[in-house]
């Protein structure tokens, strides 16, 4: 049973009874050998646990796990292989197939060898995660999950950049963005904290000409060269977390404007890359972490979930950056349209968006207003729970709509004209508005470089300096921080809303002189507008919500666990009030391997 424990770790002790009537009932009709029929068994814990109906209705679970709408269940011949790769071998495609291939400690260079042998080309090499990346042919499949040395095969898929096409509401220009979120406030810059921004590049343009400290092309093999973008996201990500605004008269000047920036290019000039790539980045900035001064990275990219999170390429290099020190800031996807409807769903959530330990950002629309009572999840923002582990995501939204930042001349500025946005009177520069997941990552990212500058510069009550603060921490203090959205559910929206000014005041107020630490005289509301705002206080932990929690409670210092032993609180994925379960985005089966590469990122009117 593949995905038997962390499914049931999702529905929490008391509901075994429940699960195992649901799986006898599956086993006993030989519908399937395996949990691999992921939408089937979501669809039977929905009916047997959240809707608390009889074992007839269970029934119905196995017709549909059973159904042509069912995910291929797995057999030892493919047990080895991700969804992508299996879907290859169902289909008889043939022809060359980029994957990457997890060995044992140790195997690489053996398998390199063998693959040589056969003629196939290695294209890289993952040190950290036992991994070499090539090009194979289907019929090596068998060959591959024979060899006791081969631990996972996944499709070295393609990733693309969450930006999508913008609708007809108010511009948000940086200097309003500062407010939306609360950190105009705050006194703070990002001085002393280090930003990689893992993406198209960054352009060298005067508003970020003195913030880009290294650059790394790893569409070239990680070759330190001269910083450009052809694209044209990445540059809008780094001004929107650090652009000095000297430009425009500071209209456009970012969250973070006195961070230092780390490009590391993975994606070409149309918004695409490898996975490969992506993962060499995210070990070169692992390894580099002190060398570099790396204490953030922005991954505004991914390709929809193929495995479960615990054998994923892109989310074990997150796992291990988040476990080096370094906050890993992902969007979250725009999947959030159900095709079928063209409403918006759930279960969109991207790879690594799934990574446990990542900060997973949603979008919301501001509609360009300070307060927030009117603000929302934007429609094509990804949606939890996540495919095949079925965990809690997105942890929270920020402001991602219509977002005016620094561009250049390249394939984003120049394909879409009405995108564009005229420098203000007086200024220089070229600027673009882009919506999505990848801008409020961006906000995000800048916001968690507030909160860092805020740890460092603190001085406790007994005149130490602040004990620092690791990933897992910051996190908390985002979510715990974070002001709920009305009429958006917790799948939707995670905690709710970053809030910048909240975050600083909690970072300000922690006393790491004390054990446990301790926070004395915060106010859990802030002030949007004329508005008063209550934070959530709460944690989205796997596939429960913490709720109701004490400052001191919320923030454990180096003892947050984040992990699916937790099995208390209220269950936001498989609770009482579960309104996910028929609306899922990818419809009721996973993108195919063949969609993988043509799957772009959201550029329509109907992402809207």
């Amino acid at each position: 049973m593949t995905h038997g424990s962390p499914f049931r770790s999702a529905v929490g002790r008391g509901r075994e009874d429940q699960t195992s009537t649901c799986l006898s009932v599956i086993y006993n009709l030989d519908a399937v050998r395996t949990l691999e029929s992921v939408y089937g068994l979501l669809i039977c814990f929905l009916m047997t646990y959240a809707l608390r109906v009889s074992l007839v209705m269970s029934a119905a679970c196995v017709a549909l796990v059973g159904s042509p709408y069912a995910v291929t269940a797995t057999d030892h011949k493919t047990s080895k292989l991700d969804h992508a790769l299996q879907d290859v071998i169902d289909k008889g495609t043939a022809g060359p197939v980029p994957v990457i291939v997890q060995t044992i400690p140790g195997a690489c260079g053996a398998l390199r060898e063998k693959l040589k042998a056969k003629g196939r080309s290695i294209t890289g090499e993952v040190a950290s995660l036992d991994a070499i990346s090539g090009n194979v042919d289907a019929a090596d499949f068998a060959d591959l999950v024979a060899d006791p040395s081969v631990r996972r095969v996944s499709l070295d898929a393609v990733v693309n950049a969450h930006a999508t096409l913008s609708g007809a509401d108010s511009l948000v220009s940086l200097n309003v963005l500062r407010q939306l979120v609360g950190s105009a406030t705050t006194g703070l810059t990002g001085r002393g904290v280090g930003v990689a921004v893992i993406d198209s590049g960054i352009a060298n343009v005067p508003d970020l000409h003195d913030q880009v400290a290294a650059f790394y092309d790893f569409t070239q093999g990680g070759k330190s060269v001269a910083w450009f973008d052809d694209f044209g996201h990445g540059t809008h990500l780094a001004a929107t977390i650090a652009s000095s605004g000297k430009q425009n008269g500071l209209l456009y000047q970012g969250i973070a404007p006195n961070v230092r920036l780390i490009g590391l290019k993975v994606l070409d000039k149309n918004g695409n890359g490898q996975t490969s790539n992506v993962l060499n980045a995210l070990a070169f900035a692992t390894a580099n972490k002190s060398a570099l001064g790396i204490d953030v990275v922005n991954l505004s990219l991914g390709h929809p979930i193929y495995e479960s999170a615990a054998t994923d390429p892109l989310v074990q290099a997150v796992e291990q950056a988040v476990q080096a020190g370094i906050v890993v800031v992902v969007s979250a996807g725009n999947f959030g349209i159900n095709p079928g409807t063209g409403l918006p769903g759930y279960g969109g959530i991207t790879s690594p968006g799934n990574a446990p330990s990542a900060i997973t950002v949603g979008a919301a629309n501001t509609l360009g207003t300070l307060s927030r009572s009117d603000d929302f999840v934007s429609p094509y923002s990804s949606r939890g729970p996540t495919w095949l582990d079925g965990i809690a995501k997105p942890d929270l939204v920020a402001p991602g709509h219509r977002v005016v930042a620094d561009a250049t001349k390249s394939t984003l500025y120049s394909k879409f004209p009405q995108w564009q946005v005229p420098a203000p009177p007086g200024a220089s520069g070229q600027y673009i508005r882009l919506s999505g997941s990848s801008m409020a990552a961006a906000v995000a990212t800048a916001v968690v470089a507030l909160v860092l500058e805020a740890n460092r510069t603190a001085i406790e009550p007994d005149g130490s300096p602040m004990t620092a603060l690791n990933p897992y921490a910051v996190k908390a203090i985002l979510q715990y921080s974070a002001t709920p959205l009305a009429g958006n559910d917790v799948l939707s929206q995670g905690a709710g809303q970053l809030n910048a000014g909240g975050a600083v005041a909690l970072t300000r107020a922690l006393d790491t002189s004390t054990t446990p630490w301790s926070v004395s005289g915060l106010a859990t509301t802030s002030t949007f507008g004329i508005e008063a705002d209550a934070w959530s206080t709460s944690l989205i932990v796997g596939a429960v919500e913490l709720e109701n929690l004490s400052p001191d409670a919320a923030i454990g210092g180096s003892n947050i666990v984040w992990g699916s032993n937790v099995v208390w609180g209220t269950n936001v994925v498989w609770g009482s009030n579960v309104v996910w379960g028929s609306n899922v985005v990818w419809g009721t089966s996973l993108l195919s391997a063949a969609d993988t590469i043509s799957a772009a990122a959201c550029l329509g009117e109907g992402c809207q």
